[in-house]
């Protein structure tokens, strides 16, 4: 069964502060639903139209359980935590076999 992801870009971050919030939500409704995070906010070297902002990849063990997640209702209360001044590209990608 392939693998699912989350792959969040931020293009802008206004405060990078009042992400908190929001992480003290998400990160126990992503770990209860299976992912796992492999990177946030670390090193980034951009090509082409990327950005150099905040990335955020999570791994879950398909598809299916990274939809399931998003769904969730505790992420859906982490949602609402996030700042208004954050701007958020979110991916949920299926990986392959």
């Amino acid at each position: 069964m392939a693998k699912g992801y989350w792959v969040s870009v931020y293009p802008a971050i206004s405060d990078p502060e009042s992400l908190t919030a929001y992480n003290k939500l998400a990160r126990p409704a992503v770990q209860a639903g299976g992912g796992r995070t492999l990177s946030r906010g670390g090193r980034v070297v951009a090509h082409e139209a990327g950005i150099t902002q905040r990335v955020v990849l999570v791994e879950f063990d398909s598809f299916e359980l990274a939809v399931a997640a998003y769904e969730s209702e505790a992420y859906q209360k982490a949602l609402v935590a996030l700042p208004d001044g954050v701007q958020r590209d979110f991916r949920i990608v299926e990986g392959i076999d």
